[in-house]
């Protein structure tokens, strides 16, 4: 066997996890064969056998699917995988079946599959260490846990206590699974983790001579009680529909796996097993399946490991770093990075306007330790390593310095002369800027190779992406170290090249503005809202327009025009960029902050659409339809990627894929802009475009250099 070794030594059948070449243990086509082989061996010796130890040679116990093999799967082999599927259950079950005791050892993750594999066990045995994740994620790909987890997990924890750790892919480490009964002892991680795992389970074994699983005993009951239950009943009338309000019927595993959950509850063990069988056969050859694995699994691991960072520098961790700027942003980052320990110093033109930036930080941590989540002393130590200034001077010896000060060319070149003789040698400058080209605002710098653009995204302690530019001249250890700035802060980093706006603020652009020039075509204001809502983007564009304001859009608009006209070109504005341009300048409705945009802002109640939206803008002739109002906002941020993609802007699909979905909400349904290409199929998703830029204009337009770079960039498996 090429996955599993089989021993039977003293009445004890060992049986432990190996998958040939790979760090980790999946259930590949191998495993399952193997599986099969080795229970049939099992049978053979049972009369022999007094006990079943289940354990892995790998740091890990079981890291669940084979998920490249789910990516080549096609709906054709939906029976296929059903039949698979229903075999490594029949292994399972013949396993726990046999009268004598199982026993798993949890060396390490259990997750997804490893988790079910883990379950086949009377007795689990885990390792005591906090680290270690056990659970159901399969949700967070598409998937439900077919292999017999969503049965199981039922039948441990009632139908409303296994929702968030199959519904929500909540994990849980060993300790916390002791408490939930789904783990039942504990090992230290000190000394000899496989000895100390092996002589509890043979300890438990000898206790135990004849065992079974808790739904195999005739008096077992479902806690909380099954669908018939008027109380459990009651609750699952209204789960559907508040299921449907999160999921907005874009993905299909949430909605399968509380049906599986509610119809196996109301029948046998083993039926309930071939209900979850055939959910997860439907599913797993689904294409949101299929983008959702691509981005949240490959995409992810890709960003995490380092493959956007450049080889050969070593690592970098960050002591002293400066914020140039108190404001929003600014304070936002010295929060975050105060939090990693980081000592801050925040500078601004004055010592109020610092402090109230180093506030921010304090009205966080006070909200943390009045839920009991933070301590006084974290909160101490957090605040104490932010020096708020208005002393150019206080940053002298940091590492790094990060400008976030008003989206001016010129104000942004001031401050860079000014701070950047503070920095420690060897240290570098970065710009957050969100447009403005990092090559240009480089010519400030006395060492533009030290020069790089670090994009936050605002709330900077909740969004989790940060985009890194390089420019023209900025070297590949400034990028290498802005990559474990990044990381050190917790948040994902993607790397791209410079342009104006990037991949991020020129990609969300084309979203908010295609919403303004739908709406300056004649269509209804909540029409385009719900349509984007109907696609899967958390916020309408024009909700989001206000949010960003759109007085920041116009003067965005208003550099751009400047920094054309000096490079003797001009500027030609969209249709929606000309109608935020008149709802600023001749309507005087700059956005939230001020007062209200395309939305009214009443006090203590929820906003509404302007009502003069309607009365200026609505045209009762113009026709629409909803699918091609929701496909333009998708495909136009999609053709945008494409773009940066043959510009070389993005180098890679994962920095593309992770950006757009972390960085600007495009729906993971998706699997991001570029996977939403490759998921439609690339010739579809060209013809689609060409029908859109016949009827909707030149934003919808693929030219040969863009079909070719998504062509060139497509994944394989």
């Amino acid at each position: 066997m090429k996955t599993i070794r089989y021993e039977l030594a003293d009445g004890i059948a060992t049986i432990t996890f190996d998958e040939e070449g790979s760090p980790v243990n999946t259930m590949c086509a191998d495993w399952q064969s193997d599986l099969t082989e080795v229970t049939a061996q099992v049978m053979r010796d049972c009369a022999d056998i007094k006990g079943i130890v289940l354990a892995s040679a790998k740091s890990t116990f079981f890291a669940g699917a084979d998920l490249k093999g789910t990516m080549r799967l096609q709906p054709s082999d939906a029976p296929r995988v059903f039949a698979e599927i229903e075999q490594t259950k029949k292994n399972f079950r013949t396993l726990e079946t046999l009268g004598v005791p199982v026993v798993s050892c949890i060396n390490g993750a259990a997750l997804g599959g490893g988790w079910e594999v883990a379950l086949v066990g009377h007795h689990r045995i885990a390792v005591d260490n906090p680290r270690i994740q056990l659970g159901l994620p399969e949700i967070t790909l598409g998937l439900i846990p077919g292999a017999s987890g969503i049965t199981k997990m039922t039948r441990l924890l009632g139908l409303m206590g296994a929702q968030p750790y199959i519904l929500e892919a909540k994990l849980f480490n060993p300790r916390e699974a002791l408490d939930l009964g789904l783990v039942h002892e504990l090992v230290s991680p000190e000394g000899d983790v496989a000895a100390a795992l092996r002589a509890a389970a043979l300890a438990w074994i000898a206790a135990h001579p004849q065992s079974r699983q808790p739904w195999d005993s005739k008096d077992h009951k479902i806690p909380g009680g099954t669908p018939a239950n008027p109380k459990i009943a009651g609750m699952l009338t209204v789960a559907p529909a508040m299921l449907k309000q999160k999921t907005r019927g874009l993905y299909p595993a949430p909605e399968a796996a509380l049906a599986a959950m509610a119809e196996g509850a109301m029948v046998d063990f083993d039926t309930a097993l071939r209900i979850e069988s055939r959910y997860l056969a439907r599913l797993i050859v689904s294409p949101v399946a299929k983008n959702m694995i691509n981005t949240f699994f490959f995409n992810l691991n890709a960003i995490k490991s380092g493959q956007s960072r450049p080889a050969g520098i070593s690592r970098y961790k960050p002591k002293k770093v400066g914020i140039l700027g108190a404001g929003m942003m600014g304070a936002g980052i010295a929060y975050v990075q105060a939090g990693k320990g980081i000592q801050t110093v925040l500078e601004d033109v004055s010592i109020e306007t610092a402090e109230r930036g180093k506030s921010y930080s304090f009205k966080l941590t006070q909200a943390r330790v009045d839920k009991g989540r933070m301590s006084p002393y974290d909160q101490r130590a957090l605040l104490d390593n932010i020096l708020p200034t208005d002393h150019t001077r206080d940053l002298k010896g940091c590492e790094l310095i990060i400008e976030a000060v008003f989206e001016n060319r010129d104000v942004k070149a001031a401050v860079t002369k000014e701070a950047e003789p503070m920095l420690a040698t060897g240290g570098f400058f970065a710009s957050n800027t969100s447009t403005l080209p990092i090559s240009g605002l480089a010519q400030a710098s006395s060492r533009p190779q030290r020069f790089v653009g670090i994009h936050f995204f605002s709330p900077v302690d909740k969004m989790k992406l940060v985009e890194i530019i390089r420019g023209k001249e900025t070297d590949d250890e400034t990028v290498a170290r802005a990559f474990d700035y990044v990381q050190a802060l917790g948040k994902l980093p993607i790397v791209v090249n410079d342009s104006r706006g990037f991949f991020t603020s020129r990609t969300f652009g084309t979203f908010v503005m295609e919403g303004a020039a739908m709406l300056d075509e004649g269509i209804p204001a909540p029409v385009i809202e719900n349509a984007a809502m109907q696609a899967g983007m958390p916020v309408g564009p024009l909700a989001v327009l206000d949010e960003t304001a759109l007085s920041l859009s116009v003067h965005v608009m208003d550099q751009t025009r400047a920094d054309f006209e000096r490079e003797g070109r001009r500027y030609q504005p969209t249709r929606g960029e000309l109608l935020v341009e008149r709802m600023v300048k001749e309507f005087k409705r700059p956005g939230r902050a001020a007062g209200g945009g395309f939305y009214d802002y009443p006090a203590g109640q929820k906003k509404q659409l302007w009502p003069e939206l309607k009365t200026r803008f609505e045209k009762a002739d113009v026709p629409w339809d909803l699918q091609d109002l929701k496909d333009r906002l998708l495909f136009r941020q999609s053709v945008e990627s494409a773009r940066c993609l043959a510009e070389g802007v993005l180098t890679t699909v994962h920095d593309g894929n992770i950006g757009s979905i972390f960085g600007i909400g495009f729906p993971a349904w998706t699997g991001g802009t570029l996977q939403f290409i490759y998921g439609m199929g690339i010739e579809a998703f060209e013809q689609r475009c060409a029908e859109l830029a016949e009827r909707f204009g030149a934003g919808f337009v693929l030219d040969d250099a863009a079909k070719a770079a998504i062509r060139q960039h497509q994944p394989t498996y």
